[in-house]
């Protein structure tokens, strides 16, 4: 099915054994969430490790870090690396192919987020 006969036929989706009525919460079912664009975003161009992320990433939870990874490899949008022939053990995260698709929202999610910033809130530098 073409784009054009997907919105004209306006056919259910279904993604993760859920059912969904556009292609809009399909995407966030993959992408939705308060973490997921952020993680996403980081990875952005370069591989990193979970403890990079971390300090990227302070908000969040070791526990939610570790979950939202999990769900987004299982998803197919990073992959993980590990690196187990001498200790320590080393993981490295990095988006997929189809996981880099997403780089052009990205941007312009953050791009947005700086103007919604300037135009309703404040930055803080510490």
């Amino acid at each position: 099915m073409t784009k054009e006969e997907i919105f004209e036929k306006k056919p259910l989706i279904k993604l993760n054994n859920k059912i969904f009525t556009c292609p809009t919460s399909a995407a966030m079912e993959l992408i939705g969430g308060k973490w997921k664009s952020v993680i996403l975003s980081h990875l952005m161009g370069e591989k990193k490790r979970y403890n990079e992320l971390r300090k990227e990433t302070p908000m969040i939870s070791e526990r939610t870090l570790s979950i939202q990874l999990k769900q987004l490899e299982s998803d197919g949008l990073i992959k993980r690396k590990a690196y187990t022939k001498k200790p320590p053990l080393r993981v490295e995260y990095c988006l997929t192919p189809f996981g880099e698709t997403l780089v052009p929202l990205l941007k312009t999610i953050i791009n947005w987020g700086v103007e919604a910033a300037q135009e309703k809130g404040e930055f803080i530098i510490e």
